[in-house]
């Protein structure tokens, strides 16, 4: 009993201590990424885990001023992003957080917390929680059984494990009466074969009778001898007697014994019987109010999807911006026709914007000196082989291979492609030739170089800053570019290069140019946007019919012949097909845009040959 006592109050000792760990949740705090919208993207936030609770503050230094929002993590669904490694969300009804780790298993270290947590406050406990009744604790007392169940029917037991339960406990009873009623045909047996016969002997023979003590005896020693001797057979006798009442006693009661150990065996399967029967009866009618339920959760969200959209229709409200999974990436869920009409959209806004600010101030870090690029300059190779290859092509022609096609034709302006992509991006070259009277190809090229009226004619930039005067006729320049949802912001860093190339001999064109090339300056800061790598040409030669006898030259005598090329690698990522349908689009138009600008920047201005 004291080696049983002792094991009894260990496992008492075990079952406090998973009850300390299932209490003591482990809190979890530090700072992730946290999609705010499609304007500001991810931000990083400090997130706090703690009591169930998943609340965030805008930084560690915030958290005593109360946090920007929580949720509770008993009805929560946290779910591992399918393709990134580092991205989480957790949803709470309608409620969606789309969290990012720095690395894969800091993301591990999080979910792994946060299920623990929810399980925790979803009333469902670990799984040493639900081994820690045994059924021990159900046979020592009924007010232990009635605890036992109630726990564990709050971890999610069923009747089965109860009946299972039960069997146990059959069992160990029946094995108890079969020990006791094998202890009781034993008395049964002994008092047939040994007690039988002492019972008839005790009484045949009459222990009271005085006639064996009448007999005088003349030795004192004998009389001794026999008086002992006459007291240890009376004892005897007496104890026989007394086992033979016990027999007797013992021995009638064993047949009503076994009886009652058949009854109490057939009791108690029946009891299982008829709880396995009601288990069977539950389970169906558990099934049947499943479909039941599932048929009113689909009834109720049609009717508040139907709600929903009702309610849209009648507020009519903008185009709503979805999450990162709207965003552009190879993942995204938009498909190529919504993608294509809301970059189409967007560009639409934005000139209508620019038409309304013409407008905008430009930064400038420094003036441009009054001296060519320097021989000794680190991009003096660079600038002369890029300008020369483009001048090789237009001195030879741009389309007489096969492989140019035509994409848009319009009056004397034609657009030519032809199909690339690297790495699953599109990155066509782009190639078009345009006519433009009353223009010199000088007046284009100053236009289109000069960094002081770029913003004027270029409706896609947010911002233009100088960062490097090369030469005066050399600049590098950094220009971030209008957002256009759903694609991703993008800048772009480049040195422009504005070049007057005469002819070698009167049979051959006199040509302007100006060449914009991406670069890489040493200890120039990354970037937090996608980069644009480009290498665009812009090629005028000008053509002069005769005036009149007596009369100068006007700019109805001038005639601009244009070669634009365009080789853009967008970066990032964008369906192909919205890609070529963009450029088919905004090429023509900012080619006529721009031709325009300056047609109306220089009719009443001097004409600069």
């Amino acid at each position: 009993m004291s080696e049983e006592r002792d094991t009894l109050s260990l496992t008492d000792e075990e079952d406090d201590e998973f009850d300390d760990e299932s209490n003591h949740l482990a809190e979890l705090q530090g700072t992730l990424s946290k999609w705010t919208n499609y304007i500001h993207g991810w931000q990083n936030r400090y997130i706090v885990l703690k009591e169930g609770t998943l609340s965030y503050y805008k930084s560690e230094d915030d958290t005593a001023f109360g946090c920007r929002g929580a949720v509770s993590l008993s009805r929560a669904v946290i779910t591992p992003h399918q393709f990134d490694e580092c991205r989480f969300d957790v949803s709470v009804n309608d409620c969606l957080w789309y969290l990012r780790a720095e690395n894969e298993e800091e993301r591990h270290r999080w979910i792994d917390t946060l299920e623990i947590h929810r399980q925790a406050e979803s009333g469902y406990g670990s799984e040493n929680s639900l081994r820690r009744h045994g059924s021990m604790l159900s046979i020592t007392s009924g007010t232990s059984l009635s605890a036992t169940s109630t726990s564990s029917f709050k971890r999610g037991r069923g009747l089965r494990e109860k009946v299972a339960e039960m069997e146990t406990f059959r069992d160990i009873l029946c094995r108890q009466v079969d020990t006791l009623q094998s202890y009781f045909d034993a008395c049964v047996e002994a008092m047939k074969v040994m007690g039988h016969q002492g019972v008839q002997d005790l009484e045949g023979d009459d222990i009271d009778d005085v006639d064996d003590y009448d007999t005088p005896r003349t030795h004192t020693a004998e009389s001794k001898s026999l008086s002992e001797k006459t007291e240890l057979e009376c004892s005897q006798s007496q104890k026989e007697k007394d086992l033979a009442a016990v027999f007797q006693q013992h021995g009638a009661h064993a047949v009503d014994f076994k009886g009652e150990a058949f009854t109490f065996k057939a009791t108690t399967a029946g009891i299982i019987a008829t709880l396995s029967h009601c288990i069977e009866l539950m389970s169906q009618r558990e099934d049947a109010w499943r479909k039941r339920l599932e048929k009113e959760i689909d009834r109720r969200k049609r009717l508040e999807d139907a709600y929903k959209s009702a309610r849209a229709d009648s507020r009519k409200p903008p185009i709503v911006v979805g999450g990162p999974d709207y965003e552009e990436g190879p993942h995204c869920i938009i498909n190529e026709d919504e993608f294509f009409d809301a970059v189409d959209a967007s560009l639409d806004k934005l000139e209508k914007e620019e038409e309304k600010k013409r407008n905008a101030s430009m930064l400038h870090s420094e003036t441009p000196p009054k001296t060519s690029l320097c021989p000794s300059h680190r991009l003096y190779s660079e600038v002369n082989h890029v300008l020369n290859e483009h001048i090789k092509y237009a001195s030879n022609g741009y389309y007489s291979e096969d492989p140019w096609t035509l994409i848009h034709e319009e009056g004397e302006m034609k657009v030519y492609k032809r199909e690339i992509e690297q790495e699953g991006m599109v990155v066509d070259p782009i190639k078009s030739v345009h006519t433009v009277k009353g223009v010199t190809g000088h007046e284009i090229c100053h236009y289109f170089w000069n960094v002081d009226v770029r913003m004027d004619w270029d409706t896609t930039l947010e911002s233009s800053q100088v960062t490097e005067w090369p030469s005066s006729d050399t600049v590098i320049s950094y220009q971030v570019h209008k957002r256009v949802w759903p694609t991703t912001q993008r800048d772009a860093l480049f040195w422009s290069h504005l070049r007057h190339v005469p002819p070698e001999d009167d049979e051959k064109p006199d040509y302007w140019i100006v060449c914009n090339f991406s670069t890489d300056p040493p200890n120039s800061p990354p970037s937090k946007l996608v980069r644009i790598r480009l290498n665009v040409a812009m090629i005028c030669e000008t053509k002069i019919d005769p005036p009149a006898e007596g009369k100068k030259i006007s700019r109805e005598n001038i005639t601009c012949k244009i070669t634009y090329a365009s080789n853009v690698n967008p970066g990032g990522w964008a369906p192909p097909a919205v890609l070529r349908a963009v450029y088919k689009r905004e090429y023509p138009r900012f080619l006529k845009r721009f031709t325009q600008y300056v047609i109306d920047s220089t009719k009443d201005k001097p004409i600069l040959f």
